[in-house]
């Protein structure tokens, strides 16, 4: 099977960059294009509540803040597929459910391939966060390839 457009999403962590490598690569090989997905999650509060006693101006620069650091991951996906000449776009959503995001937006483009990180959460850790992998996986109506 040829796999013509990948999704790769990226959270700016070193493994979601190994997988942003693996998927340039791939598409090279395959001469596929690329789309670099990044879920801009609503800025972590450090205590429940405190959201409505924190001045708008400090939650617009946390949310000012979260959408520079989406830009820079998205740029730096953006370039590794520019360096190596394959056809990329980038995509951010605002979500709080990464999983859903990426199989939507795998949906909604037409990508024929995922390929992203595991982070290797395992144990109480990985039940208690879950795995947007794991996740995925379950889901995916398209193949998932899974970078370690």
């Amino acid at each position: 099977m040829s796999y013509r457009h990948l999704l790769v999403p990226c959270d700016g962590s070193e493994r979601s960059q190994r997988a942003v490598a693996q998927a340039v690569a791939l598409a090279v090989a395959l001469g596929s294009r690329l789309t670099v997905l990044h879920v801009q999650r609503s800025p972590a509060l450090p205590m429940p509540g405190l959201g409505e006693r924190l001045d708008p101006a400090t939650l617009q620069a946390l949310t000012r803040a979260a959408r520079d650091e989406a830009e820079r991951i998205l740029s730096r996906g953006l370039a590794a597929a520019q360096d190596a000449g394959v056809p990329a776009s980038a995509e951010r959503l605002e979500g709080e459910s990464p999983h859903r995001a990426i199989l939507e937006t795998a949906a909604r483009l037409g990508c024929d391939l995922i390929v992203m990180a595991s982070h290797g959460r395992r144990g109480l850790r990985g039940v208690l966060l879950g795995s947007e992998t794991q996740r995925v996986l379950v889901q995916a109506r398209v193949p998932v390839l899974v970078v370690r």
